[in-house]
């Protein structure tokens, strides 16, 4: 007995200085961005710029890392998996995205979550395999983190971030401005850390700019942290707009869109709740676009199962938002069936007002 005692208090003692020592050794490798970083742009052919008056072809996209395809279910949202199978499926689920951006054509693109050197992707450098065709680009991490050490097997090696592509516009610079992050130590140390990228495009024949914002609020806290990204963002693009330059902002909000919930009501508050964005978000004149005729993201409780209607849960949390100066012809949820990702894409044709409607 007293052997087994021994035993038992020694592989406690282990366990105990493994969690503790992982903490440590996480606190003193967490990523701690700025408040404001520039951010390299990456240039790979000859660009023009925007002109006041041009219709442009926005996309937005969640494309779940390569790894939240058809086939996947998540254990944040009920389900049990951390990363997809092999290799290979991200290969399939990565080429289905590149795929569907080439397939819409359009002139500037939003994606989130993509991965630069992380296990749950197999350290596949997603941007490389994703900006075909593209002129420019600029993109900023919101998840670095050596190891993720839940649930098991564990995360692991995060490196992602916000991306940003333009097909023929100059991006003249980037910066990155932190968002304000809603866990505590030690939670915070293997978690997200939220942010804008903001790409501004010159203007031809003016001083003003384009003001492209790329974001990913807050999934998975309990409704403070979205709520205090959502007003940081706000202020941010009405001191742009103030400035005389456009303004278009779009991604994943994590948040539902107005009047999204009488046609996707919330069935399973148990697995996962978004927050509700409200309709005075916005002041007057701006403009919150989407398209609730089809969900932008599913729940991932389960593979994706079309016939199944009970079982799981789909929203719109995917949208863009346009400064007065930005006229919007068109939105629609682009429908992928979530063959590739849990989203679905969002893709709005917007037109930049003449300069003298807004002195």
């Amino acid at each position: 007995m007293r052997f087994i005692s021994r035993f038992l208090l020694t592989l406690l003692l282990i366990v105990v200085l493994t969690v503790l020592g992982t903490i440590g050794w996480l606190t003193m490798t967490e990523y701690l961005p700025a408040p404001f970083e520039d951010v390299a742009v990456g240039r790979y052919g000859d660009t023009g710029r925007v002109r006041a008056g041009d219709e442009l072809t926005v996309l937005s996209w969640n494309i779940g890392y390569g790894g939240l395809g058809k086939a996947e279910d998540f254990f944040m949202d009920g389900g049990k998996k951390s990363r997809p199978a092999d290799q290979n499926t991200v290969h399939v689920y990565l080429d289905g995205v590149s795929r569907a951006i080439a397939a819409n054509a359009a002139d500037l693109v939003l994606l989130q979550e993509v991965d630069t050197d992380s296990a749950r992707s197999f350290r596949i450098d997603e941007r490389k395999l994703l900006n075909s065709a593209m002129r420019c680009d600029s993109f900023a991490l919101n998840y670095a983190c050596p190891f993720v050490p839940i649930p098991w097997p564990p995360i692991g090696r995060v490196n992602s971030g916000l991306y940003t592509m333009s097909r023929d516009y100059l991006i003249d610079s980037a910066e990155r401005i932190s968002l304000p992050c809603p866990f505590t130590w030690p939670m915070r140390v293997a978690n997200l850390k939220r942010c804008l990228l903001v790409s501004y495009l010159p203007l031809e024949n003016s001083d003003k700019q384009l003001v492209l914002v790329n974001l990913h609020l807050e999934a998975y806290d309990d409704g403070a942290g979205k709520i205090a990204q959502t007003k940081q963002l706000r202020r941010f693009i009405e001191d742009e707009f103030s400035k005389g330059n456009y303004v278009i902002a779009g991604g994943d909000f994590n948040q539902v869109f107005p009047g999204s919930l009488e046609f996707y009501p919330n069935r399973h508050p148990e697995n996962w709740e978004p927050g509700v964005l409200e309709d005075s978000l916005l002041p007057a004149g701006w403009t919150l676009a989407c398209d609730l005729s089809t969900p932008t993201c599913r729940l991932l409780n389960q593979p994706f199962n079309p016939v199944d209607t009970v079982g799981t849960q789909y929203y719109v949390i995917d949208g863009l938002i346009l400064s007065p100066n930005v006229e919007l012809k068109s939105v629609e949820t682009v429908n992928e069936g979530f063959a590739n990702s849990d989203h679905n894409p969002v893709k709005a044709v917007v037109a930049l007002r003449e300069l003298t409607e807004f002195g």
